[in-house]
């Protein structure tokens, strides 16, 4: 059994928030060099340029890529063979997005309570934490922060075994169509099939961990994710909504199995700012 200290974990996490904030991962922006090229809409390609800039500075000047740092959504993928000592591991990680939150300058958007008196927390805490027990002895943390414009627009829905993927097709078209320019496009569509109310969600937003541009390993999933790329950009939100052919620069699905008399689906829309780090302990 393989001993990692939750000082570790805190270190990791704090430099992960900082660094998904400050740099773009290399995948988007050549999704956004690609999308450049084929954008037909010449307000477009200038918006295209104008976020391509954008996350040269942010990386250069070590600034956030957008004003909504978000919230801080951490995926855990804990080793079986791993033994977490010196601590709490859950007040280790919002500890970390507390020091990340003041060290980087980012904007602390956490309210408590979510109704009556919406209070800052003033620190960005809580975190939102997802564990998944894995084999072996490493830990992988991916960071990946949400904000609220493309956030808000995501929805689900139970749907009937019946509405078939057609239903599901169409759900997830309307969804985009109904984001639109609030979203900030182009988009990564994130959607989850399958599971229950729940997990729908959680495959959702889990399916943007992918790279972009990464097509997934099963050829009948990965013809599905081609399929809705293809149908969204036929919407013609296009950056930013000043129209054009680039509304999203990917689609990411997942699915897992579902009790015979369900059919749920869930889109987490993820605005161009398709922010995420990752780390191995």
């Amino acid at each position: 059994m393989r001993e990692v200290k939750v000082d570790e974990i805190k270190r990791v996490v704090k430099d992960l928030i900082i660094q998904a904030n400050c740099k773009l991962p290399q995948e988007v922006r050549a999704a956004f060099q690609e999308a450049l090229k084929r954008e037909e809409s010449p307000v477009g390609r200038e918006v295209l340029q104008q976020i391509l800039l954008n996350a040269e500075i942010a990386e250069k000047e070590q600034m956030p890529y957008c004003q909504d740092t978000g919230v801080d959504v951490i995926f855990v993928f804990l080793g079986q063979d791993v033994c977490v000592v010196g601590g709490d591991i859950n007040e280790a990680i919002n500890e970390a997005v507390r020091e990340a939150t003041e060290e980087g300058y980012l904007r602390a958007s956490m309210v408590w309570d979510p109704v009556f008196e919406r209070k800052n927390t003033k620190d960005n805490t809580p975190a939102i934490v997802h564990y998944e027990i894995v084999p072996g002895d490493k830990i992988k943390i991916v960071v990946a922060p949400k904000g609220a414009g493309s956030e808000n627009t995501s929805r689900l829905a139970m749907l009937k075994p019946a509405d078939g993927w057609e239903g599901v097709k169409n759900f997830i078209l309307e969804t985009v169509k109904l984001a639109g320019p609030n979203a900030c496009p182009p988009f990564t569509v994130g959607v989850g099939i399958g599971g229950n109310f729940e997990y729908a969600a959680y495959l959702a937003k889990k399916a943007l961990l992918r790279p972009v541009g990464q097509r997934h390993e099963n050829p009948l999933i990965a013809k599905v994710e081609e399929e809705l790329l293809e149908e969204i950009n036929k919407i013609g939100w296009g950056p930013m909504g000043f129209g054009g052919t680039t509304t999203a620069v990917d689609v990411k699905v997942e699915m897992y199995p579902c009790h015979i008399a369900s059919l749920p689906v869930a889109v987490n829309i993820q605005c161009h700012a398709n922010r995420h780090a990752e780390a191995e302990i």
